[in-house]
């Protein structure tokens, strides 16, 4: 009976790891190749850069880090009230880590950005790729899902990489404002060539391996 308890345990134990490994969301829809980008129809809506950003999550086995993204720029299309283009471009010099302070903060964001002597590649290069951007593709609308009412395509452009991803979100266009939220979802970091101890790829890594799955959630606002 002592036996059986203790094996119920384990497999409560490895099914909990196992969830909370997956909870950074859906994994985002990708094509290797770059879409056809939708040109711009209606009204041309400005994207506040003041409220609008990018939230990011990544993990490793001792925890997770989170953090934002500035988005520099970006325009809307809407005709009716239906999306028809859009594109904006994230300040990767803008890389804030929220969840540490001081002396780690600053490592680990600096880390991210590149800024290192013998760290330049490992993740963002900011100094040769100080941005990055999504094009909109193509807009679906959704019925009866609770994760959005839309699925939106588009061309994400990380370092000098550019696939085409596609997720879910919730689009509201009222009171001469367009927002576009998404719930959480997740890219694998390798496609775009950030491959900086990923256990795909390096050995014997232990507890400094670093999940490929990066969790990403846009909040945008625009306006005319």
């Amino acid at each position: 009976m002592k036996n059986l308890l203790n094996l119920s345990i384990l497999f409560f134990a490895i099914t909990m790891m196992v969830a909370c490994k997956n909870d950074k969301g859906e994994k985002a829809t990708v094509n290797e190749e770059a879409g056809e980008v939708k040109a711009a129809e209606g009204e041309t809506y400005m994207v506040n850069t003041e409220t609008s950003k990018v939230l990011w999550e990544g993990s490793k086995p001792a925890g997770t880090h989170n953090g934002t993204i500035n988005i520099s720029e970006g325009t809307v299309s809407v005709m009716g009230d239906k999306v028809t283009a859009g594109t904006f471009t994230m300040d990767m010099g803008s890389v804030t880590v929220l969840d540490l302070e001081g002396e780690y903060k600053g490592y680990l964001e600096a880390h991210l950005k590149g800024l290192g002597d013998d760290n330049t590649d490992d993740f963002f290069n900011v100094n040769k790729y100080p941005t990055s951007k999504f094009e909109i593709t193509k807009v679906t609308a959704l019925e009866g899902d609770p994760d959005g009412n839309h699925l939106i395509y588009g061309n994400l452009t990380l370092k000098d990489m550019t696939k085409e991803v596609g997720f879910k979100a919730f689009v509201d266009i009222k009171d001469n404002m367009v927002r576009v939220t998404t719930p959480q979802f997740t890219i694998d970091r390798t496609e775009w060539g950030i491959k900086y101890n990923s256990s795909d790829f390096f050995d014997n890594l232990k507890d400094k391996a670093i999940d490929n799955e990066v969790g990403l959630k846009i909040n945008l606002v625009a306006s005319k």
